[in-house]
């Protein structure tokens, strides 16, 4: 499962990243999402969407996901938030 995981982050064009409350609880325990935070974070094209939870609480815990611009059901509504992730893709 490491070794399909580790294709396709090398294969992808962009990542996005869903940052709920149980992403949140789940990142200190340093599991396979923490690596493939990990191998996100050295790449430019980094998305956090966030729901559910702000990009104060995200900070947090984890300061260089928080730090990445990104989209957040908060402020926009989801139809908007997906619009904008399909053009991302798309590019």
């Amino acid at each position: 499962m490491m070794r399909a995981i580790d294709k396709g982050l090398v294969n992808s064009r962009i990542g996005i990243v869903l940052v709920t409350p149980a992403m949140l609880r789940r990142l200190p325990a340093e599991g396979v999402a923490d690596k493939e935070l990990s191998a996100l974070l050295r790449r430019e094209r980094l998305v956090p969407v966030v729901h559910g939870t702000t990009y104060e609480e995200l900070e947090q815990v984890s300061l260089l996901l928080a730090s990445r611009a990104g989209l957040s059901t908060a402020e926009e509504p989801m139809v908007e938030v997906a619009k904008k992730i399909a053009e991302l893709v798309d590019t």
